[in-house]
């Protein structure tokens, strides 16, 4: 099951995750991005390769 990671030391809050991902897995919370809901990831990566700062990671 893929399950995707923030490395909040790199994520400078540009929320392209959120914008980008198909299945709604992000969500801004208070002053940062989470993974609200990593079970509806289906792993297409789009969050992981549009990341301006590569700030997130897919693992499987």
């Amino acid at each position: 099951m893929p399950k995707p990671v923030i490395d909040y030391k790199k994520c400078k809050m540009s929320m392209t995750c959120i914008d980008v991902c198909p299945m709604d897995v992000f969500e801004k919370e208070k002053d940062k991005v989470v993974v609200k809901h990593p079970e509806k990831c289906i792993g297409c990566r789009a969050c992981e390769v549009q990341c301006p700062h590569g700030a997130i990671k897919i693992e499987e």
